[in-house]
């Protein structure tokens, strides 16, 4: 069973194929999903990737918590309930 991870603080630039691309360096992407505003479609500015694995979905949050993306500092960390939407 996989791990999901919580991405705060996402441009509103981002897309799936975005987070999709930015996790799979370190494993396998089971999905990425952009949460968005159900009336206008448009991000809430954080989403949810699950990775294959605890290890992988570790060695993501190691390598890209607190880095950049669009001039904004992107926050991973393992999805706790009250994050959001669940995958």
């Amino acid at each position: 069973m996989g791990t999901t991870l919580h991405v705060g603080n996402l441009p509103a630039s981002a897309t799936e194929s975005d987070l999709t691309s930015r996790f799979e360096r370190f494993g396998t992407v089971e999905s990425a999903i952009i949460c968005r505003n159900s009336s206008t479609g448009m991000s809430k500015g954080f989403g949810q990737v699950r990775m294959a694995s605890v290890l992988e979905a570790s060695t993501a949050i190691a390598q890209l918590n607190l880095t950049q993306q669009d001039g904004l500092t992107m926050i991973v960390s393992i999805f706790r309930a009250g994050q959001g939407e669940r995958l």
